[in-house]
């Protein structure tokens, strides 16, 4: 890969939700960060200026709707704004974490479906494309009427667990719930491995109960894979479940650590023995314990962009480095 990007029409910016995996991104392509500012009036409001020049310009934005979900959201929607004044000629929102993504149907009467709700700002703000990673529902896609490249989280994961030595009949891939059994499946293909499924019923929101486990996980080697872990309920539940069903070693992965309130003492009292997440959201390193381990989605995104740019497919990245 050349150091510096050919193209000058090319523009990448980051707000403020994760500066540290946005300069990764920028690096990986081998663009520098454009110059923008972004402030705060007292009363909270925001404030945003383009510091350079982007008329006619291809102008990636990197922002991950994360806490604070409602002040990251506000300041992707501003830029996207200040972008669209300032003659860009396309706007592609780079969303490593899509916020308001579990609120994509109406489970009940009288919901809102929210996912929904904040695709028609972003088209409304002015967004040409959106680049996102490991939706909480891939049906999400359908919400736009603009492109959307969906990128996977499972290749990365997939790569780490391959250089750890855990593939093969001596490891089971278990899907916390009946929901992820596609994304445990495209992780167990990788592997070569088989899966099992958590049965679990959830009385209320972020209140998860295990029921049964559906498949053979004693004497095995289990990673739990999951889109996302936010209170760490669901996967600490599983991961004791599995221990005490007699699985030997009991790996947990997701794409992104949310991980709010309880997570972090849940996850370090549980029988999980490693935590493989992505740097999706930012984590600051107080939070980055023992058993956690991060890898860092950059390469996938920043060569996800100059695919995008280059009117290249993206499809190859959906392959691990062991496989492609």
């Amino acid at each position: 890969m050349s150091k510096h990007y050919f193209d000058p029409r090319l523009k990448i910016f980051a707000l403020n939700s994760n500066k540290p995996l946005a300069e990764k991104i920028a690096k990986a392509v081998g663009v520098e960060l454009g110059r923008t500012s972004v402030k705060k009036f007292s009363d909270g409001e925001i404030q945003i200026n383009i510091e350079e020049s982007i008329r006619g310009a291809h102008v990636y934005v990197i922002q991950s709707t994360s806490s604070p979900v409602n002040d990251n959201l506000m300041e992707l929607l501003i830029m996207i704004d200040a972008l669209k004044r300032a003659s860009a000629q396309t706007i592609n929102v780079v969303m490593p974490y899509y916020g308001y993504a579990r609120q994509d149907r109406k489970a009940r009467a009288r919901e809102p479906i929210t996912a929904k709700l904040v695709a028609n700002m972003l088209e409304t703000a002015g967004a040409t494309r959106v680049l996102t990673l490991d939706l909480h529902a891939a049906q999400i896609q359908g919400f736009f009427d603009i492109p959307v490249d969906h990128l996977m989280g499972a290749p990365l994961i997939a790569d780490y667990f391959l250089e750890k030595k855990l593939f093969g009949d001596d490891v089971v891939v278990v899907s916390p719930d009946h929901g992820g059994v596609t994304r445990a499946r495209k992780l167990a293909e990788f592997l070569k491995a088989p899966i099992a499924i958590i049965d679990k019923r959830r009385p209320r929101a972020n209140v998860a109960e295990v029921m049964n486990i559906i498949g053979e996980v004693k004497g095995k080697k289990c990673i739990l894979i999951d889109d996302m872990i936010d209170t760490a309920g669901t996967i600490t539940l599983a991961a004791n479940a599995l221990k005490q069903a007699g699985a030997v070693e009991v790996y947990a992965s997701c794409t992104h650590p949310v991980l709010s309130g309880p997570a972090m003492q849940r996850i370090q009292d549980s029988a999980i023995l490693k935590l493989v997440v992505t740097d999706s959201i930012y984590l600051p390193k107080e939070r980055l314990i023992d058993k956690i381990d991060q890898i860092s989605v950059a390469n996938l995104m920043g060569d996800a962009i100059k695919r995008i740019h280059e009117n290249k497919p993206v499809s190859p990245l959906f392959e691990t480095k062991h496989t492609k």
